[in-house]
Parts: C-alpha cells; structure tokens; sequence
C-alpha cells in the first residue's frame, strides 16, 4: 500500500504549527506587542525619556506595570515624494529613529534589552528583563536603495512594512493620498524594486508586513514570499468596511502560507464614527493654525496642551471602541484562519488606543477579555506571542535553508 507523503509546504506549515504550540506553553505565556511607534523626539526629550513617567502610551514603567514583555518598536517615516530630496529625507528621518531606539537600550540595559532571534525574547524574559525588537512602517525609507534594507537588518530590523499611507516605489496603498498625486483605484501591486525588496527580506530572514499595502500588493507578495508573512498591525474587513482591513480572503492566504495578522486597536478600524472623524480634523487644523503651522503634523502636535484637552473633549462626546469590539475582531480572524494565524498590536503611540486598553499599563486588560470571550489559556498564549515566534522563527529558518 503506499503511503501519501505531504508536501513540502505543507510539512513545513505543520512543523511550524507545531513550533508555535511549543512557543505557547510558557508559563506565564509571553506577551508581544507588534506596533508601538515612537516620536522622532524619542529619548532626546525629557518628555520622552521611556525610563520615566512620560505622556506616551508606551514607556518602560507602563510596560513593566502592565505585564507587556516585549515591543517591536517601529522606524516610521510618514510618505513624500519619490525624488532624491524625498528620499534622502526618508533615509535621515529613519537613521534618527535607529539611533533614538539605540539611546533608550543603551540608557537603561537593566530594564530592556534588544531583540533580534526569537530566542533572545525569550532569553531576556527569563532573565526579566523587558525587549525591544524593531519594526519598519513604510519601505519609502529604505531610499530607493536595497542596500539600506541590509543595513536596516544590521540596525536590528526585523519586519520591513512595505508601504503606509500613500503609495510608494515598492507597492500600493490601501488609502492612496491625492496630495501626492496617487491614483484613486489602482490594480497595480509589486513595482520591481519592491519585489526585489521582498526577495531580499527573504534572504535576510526578515518578515514581510503587508499592514497598510492594498489588496493587490497582499497577492503579489504572497506569490513572491518564499517565507510567511504578516501583517502587523490590521482588523477585519468583514466586521468594518475601512480600507486597511483585510477580507476574508486574503486573511485564509496569509494563515494558509503560515503566517500570522496582529489584530490592531486602533479606533478607526474597529468602530465607523464619521462625526468623530470630522471632529479631530477640525481638532487637528485648530491647533495647527495655533502653533503657527500650515499643516497637522502629528510628530509636532499630538503632545500640545491644546491637542490633549481638545482630545478628551472628543473622547467624551464620541466613545471610543471598546475591548470587546477589538475581541470581536480578533474572535473573526480566529474563525476564519484558524487560532495559529492571530496575534495582538496597539498601535500605541500611532493612534491606537481604546476603552479598556488606552496604554501598556493597561495590557492585563487584554488577557481578561480573551478569557470573558471564551478564549482558552493556551490559545491566549498563541495569541499574545506564541503564533508571532513562531512565524519569526519559520522565517530565519527559511532563509537558513536558501544560503
């Protein structure tokens, strides 16, 4: 009789599956925030000093009160234009964040230590200490040059966000921007250079985030990936019309290549409020024109007296989502890819934020309304860490196997 032998991706999604089950039995499980974005003041502020009490939602303190082991803090440089000023502005901003990062670790290597292999988050929490592993939102800062995504996996880089709001020379946009002159529907997905982009990060053993790429790039960077990918930080098109949700569809492809979606907390994407849209824009320009500036510029104004108070205003007369609407999302995903294909992100200091879950401190929260929703201790587990290390490691191991 002959014996049906799996594929070769199929062995490998099920050896991974069963890496991630191993990666969820800690006791307790280990917690992984995918999206915690840092201003490009960071750590150079006595504001934003993280070892002290700051008005960030994320600091040591908040992390270490909360319960958070571990945050991929994230190289963020918003979209411009694909010129050599843009650039080259792009790449400056970024090296900036690479060194803030570097200040906060080098400043306190008691409480927090950097991340780059899996084994090192787990080491470091054994060792209780906090981790710090780092993310790239939008690839418009590699330069237009691949060399950079080298030197960023030199920095500590470990996920690369192909695009964010506008597109870029890598791929499309889930919310083209008319100031930058983007089409309004595109079927374009991949441009050359960000296939490329994708190969590389494969080599490296750098995972491929699709958060924030259209629905197009998803699908060519699914055919081009030889390793899972991920998503970092998104919700459920299913459940919210928004543009940087994911279908159903795309969320079965991502969890059938062995990868995983971070569902996100973020206001906009759980929960459809037009009149509190159109109340912190008015909110945005007001203090904008106050500072003496043309534009809202969210790195320059988001911590302003007036911004602050004009925010709790608004929080009081449009409620934010609440931890069961964010369960709700997360209860979708599992449903649809299954429990090893979902993990949690804040959006921390990005946006994120919600009733119940407004910092890190408050990330024990989290934990309560997975079991309230019927949630399991060891898929809580998967949920907060154990899916995401295992797609980390299912990566290096890939480009292991290429060298």
């Amino acid at each position: 009789m002959k014996t049906r032998r799996l594929s070769s991706t199929a062995l490998t999604l099920a050896l991974t599956l069963w890496a991630g089950a191993a990666w969820a039995q800690q006791d307790p499980p280990i917690t992984i925030d995918t999206h915690v974005d840092i201003p490009l003041a960071y750590m150079r502020e006595a504001r934003f000093d993280v070892g002290k009490d700051t008005p960030l939602r994320v600091d040591l303190g908040k992390m270490e009160r909360g319960g958070l082991n571990a945050a991929f803090f994230v190289i963020y440089v918003e979209q411009g234009p694909l010129t050599a000023e843009g650039y080259a502005h792009a790449v400056a901003q970024a090296k900036q964040k690479y060194d803030d990062i570097d200040l906060m670790l080098k400043r306190y290597p008691q409480r927090i230590r950097l991340a780059t292999t899996p084994d090192q988050v787990m080491a470091n929490r054994k060792a209780g200490k906090l981790s710090a592993m780092i993310g790239i939102e939008n690839g418009y800062s590699l330069g237009h040059d691949l060399k950079n995504l080298d030197a960023a996996f030199a920095r500590g880089a470990r996920y690369i966000g192909l695009a964010h709001v506008g597109h870029n020379d890598l791929c499309t946009s889930s919310m083209p921007t008319a100031d930058l002159g983007d089409p309004p529907l595109s079927d374009a997905g991949l441009s050359a250079f960000g296939r490329s982009v994708v190969e590389r990060a494969n080599q490296l053993g750098m995972m491929v985030d699709i958060s924030h790429s259209s629905d197009a790039c998803v699908r060519d960077v699914l055919q081009v990936s030889k390793a899972p990918i991920i998503a970092s930080h998104s919700a459920a098109h299913a459940l919210i019309n928004h543009p940087r949700n994911l279908p159903d569809d795309l969320l079965r492809a991502i969890a059938a290549k062995g990868g995983v979606v971070q569902a996100v907390a973020y206001k906009g994407f759980l929960k459809l409020d037009p009149g509190r849209e159109l109340a912190e824009k008015a909110l945005q320009a007001q203090v904008a024109k106050q500072a003496g500036d043309k534009t809202y510029d969210s790195e320059k104004h988001d911590f302003l007296p007036a911004y602050v108070e004009g925010m709790r205003r608004i929080d009081a007369a449009f409620p934010l989502p609440t931890l069961d609407d964010y369960v709700a999302h997360i209860r979708h995903m599992v449903d649809v890819t299954g429990i090893d294909h979902v993990g949690i992100a804040s959006d921390f200091d990005g946006g994120g934020g919600i009733d119940g879950w407004q910092n890190a401190s408050e990330t024990r929260n989290v934990t309560a309304a997975l079991r309230r929703h019927g949630f399991s201790d060891n898929d809580i587990a998967k949920l907060w860490g154990g899916n995401l290390l295992r797609v980390w490691r299912a990566v290096e191991q890939d480009a292991d196997a290429h060298r």
